[in-house]
């Protein structure tokens, strides 16, 4: 809200959707950017460092709470801690077992580590859109930076990086296990004999081939494009906050009902990324469709 009296609204948008860029420039060499054309510049091996940076401390944080809980979990009266993880738990074995008919361990902890990991990043969207920034960008300006040319996205879902980096692991699982469970022959199969037998070459291999990979990629945007409109719309209710008292009193309501509505899409979203990916391994240990 200070940054916007300095800024035009344009440039607060701007900034706000712009991510902390550590890169190779080629004119400036290694460093962070200063703009969002310099972290244009620095290309496709640029790291986005405020996305690996919340997405790893708040994996670590569901990690820290899940295993802190089970060391102490006890045969008697449990805690509110320990009801509260045996309902998460409860909640996403039921999810698999409705949806997953195969044999394999490892599908109920992925799905457990989906939720509440991707949960928590869209939790973060819930924070006043200027706070973390804003002090960010102070702590920043005691090294000597401008806090204007200072960028920081809190919500790791909000970067199409890390939605497409997620569905893609997901991608490359649901790959692996096709083949392991059906032969390379199987799979090629799969891809070649469906839906309209031997004789439907190309049409199969076009049609199975545009399925297979439809999966990562509207997994990846379907998150990224509800998490990214839900924060475009706290950023323009935040502008309203420079307009005088009335638009500031209106901006508080406007927030305060978004962001109930916004839990509902957070936890959604969170679910739905789970629920497909268990869909799609599912498939994947399916010898016939």
């Amino acid at each position: 809200m200070a940054s916007s009296e300095m800024m035009t609204s344009q440039e607060y948008i701007q900034h706000h959707l712009t991510n902390l860029t550590f890169g190779l420039h080629p004119e400036h060499g290694l460093g962070f950017a200063h703009s969002s054309a310099d972290a244009a510049a620095m290309g496709f091996w640029a790291i986005n460092v405020d996305t690996v940076f919340f997405s790893i401390l708040l994996g670590g944080l569901f990690l820290w709470f899940f295993k802190g809980v089970a060391e102490k979990v006890s045969a008697g009266v449990p805690g509110a801690a320990q009801n509260f993880v045996e309902w998460i738990v409860d909640f996403v074995e039921d999810n698999v077992r409705g949806s997953f008919s195969g044999k394999n361990a490892m599908v109920a902890p992925l799905a457990l580590t989906i939720f509440a990991w991707v949960f928590l990043m869209n939790l973060m969207d819930l924070l006043p859109v200027d706070l973390i920034p804003y002090l960010f960008g102070q702590l920043m300006a005691t090294f000597g930076a401008e806090p204007h040319h200072v960028f920081l996205k809190v919500v790791p879902t909000t970067d199409p990086n890390a939605t497409f980096g997620m569905a893609l692991t997901v991608f490359f699982l649901v790959l692996f296990y096709s083949i392991k469970i059906k032969g390379v022959g199987g799979f090629l199969g799969e891809l070649t004999l469906q839906p309209f037998g031997k004789w439907g070459m190309p049409a199969n291999l076009i049609l199975e081939g545009i399925s297979l990979l439809s999966k990562p990629v509207s997994l990846a945007l379907r998150l990224f494009g509800n998490m990214y409109a839900g924060e475009m719309i706290f950023i323009l209710i935040a502008l309203l906050y420079g307009g005088g008292i009335v638009l500031a009193g209106t901006a508080g309501l406007l927030q305060f009902v978004w962001a109930v509505f916004h839990i509902l899409i957070i936890t959604l979203q969170a679910f739905i990324f789970m629920v497909l990916t268990i869909v799609y391994l599912d498939m994947a240990h399916q010898e016939h469709h």
